[in-house]
């Protein structure tokens, strides 16, 4: 079962929902922010104290978000992103690292509303294929390419680097150059989960916490 299957045979326009932990700190929020800033159509909520991620999920389904992007935080920094596929999975956990927000790069560009064009890099095993395919789910499936904004993902040994950019043609239109807009991290798949984000009974295609050593050390993705 292809659970992306509506969205690249055209039936599904992408709707997220981005929100954080629990009384998350100011800077976890303003990364939620700049993250939802990412998706053409996208929202972010503040997460009410009294809600589970399946009750986050539970209204997302009511509202028909598409995706579900929770990012919960550590000693007041965002640390984990979990991204979830409405309505029926799969699930994936990364671990969150190196988070620059966007204005503190130096000259750094103001996106758009534009659909943004997309590079995935080194996503080639059948997991990589996934979460490559998870990615690309997020975003409308036709690009604005007058916007001149580029959402990269690239993999270097199971670490995602995310990086956005707007291009900008001299006025020969010879040369181009790029000014990256933000925010920039990385990401390191923990977890990938069938079914909607379920920690204690999910049916699980990969988790590290469970691996051994030797497979720890593989590369999932590449």
């Amino acid at each position: 079962m292809d659970e992306f299957s509506q969205f690249f045979s055209g039936q599904e326009t992408p709707k997220v929902l981005v929100t954080s932990s629990r009384s998350a700190s100011k800077k976890t929020e303003s990364f939620c922010e700049e993250v939802s800033d990412i998706f053409p159509n996208c929202q972010y909520v503040k997460r009410p104290v009294s809600h589970l991620i399946k009750d986050v999920i539970r209204d997302a389904l009511q509202e028909n978000f598409t995706h579900v992007i929770v990012i919960c935080e550590n000693q007041k920094l965002p640390e984990t992103l979990i991204l979830t596929k409405l309505p029926e999975g799969p699930s994936a956990y990364f671990r969150l690292t190196s988070i620059k927000s966007g204005k503190d790069i130096y000259k750094h560009g103001r996106s758009s509303a534009h659909n943004p064009e997309l590079i995935l890099n080194n996503f080639t095993t059948r997991i990589g294929h996934t979460i490559g395919r998870f990615f690309v789910s997020l975003f409308p499936a036709v690009p604005q390419f007058h916007g001149r904004q580029v959402v990269t993902f690239h993999n270097q040994r199971d670490f995602i680097f995310f990086r956005r950019h707007r291009y900008i043609f001299d006025d020969q239109g010879q040369r181009v150059t790029i000014q990256e807009i933000g925010p920039r991290f990385t990401m390191k798949l923990e977890a990938l989960q069938k079914g909607t984000f379920n920690r204690q009974s999910g049916e699980f295609e990969l988790s590290h916490k469970s691996a051994d050593q030797a497979a720890r050390k593989r590369s999932f993705i590449l």
